[in-house]
Parts: C-alpha cells; sequence; structure tokens
C-alpha cells in the first residue's frame, strides 16, 4: 500500500491540495503497478511561522516582500 506524505507551507486553496492529492495519486497509479484505493496521500499545512529557511522563517520573509513591494508602488 503507497503512502505518500507531503508537507507544505500553509497558504494554498483548498482547491490547489486537492489538485496536488490527485495529480501524485495519478502518478503513484502510473508507476507503482498498485490498485486506486490502496494508494493514500496525506498533505499537511505547516503555518507560514512555523517553518524557516536559513533561520528566517516564510512569514518574516512574506512580510519583506509586501514592504518592497509597497516602496516599488
Amino acid at each position: 500500500m503507497p503512502l505518500v506524505e507531503i508537507t507544505l507551507a500553509e497558504g494554498r486553496t483548498p482547491q490547489q491540495v486537492r489538485s496536488l492529492m490527485r495529480e501524485v495519486h495519478e502518478a503513484v497509479l502510473r508507476t507503482a503497478d498498485t490498485r486506486s484505493e490502496h494508494i493514500r496521500v496525506i498533505v499537511r499545512e505547516v503555518p507560514r511561522a512555523h517553518w524557516a529557511t536559513g533561520d528566517v522563517t516564510l512569514s518574516e520573509m512574506d512580510a519583506v516582500r509586501a514592504t518592497h513591494r509597497e516602496n516599488q508602488e
């Protein structure tokens, strides 16, 4: 039974997450020689304040980008 776990930062619409799950399911079905009902796909969404890259959270990066955009206008 294939189990695919995906971790994403929050911010996508429910439709985007559902589309991702569908596409992953189809890829596993094509490549893993298994039945559709045996495939499990789990998507975990992490708050942007709880995800850091280089000691900067995604929330902090968002704030810097927003400030930069405001300064360009």
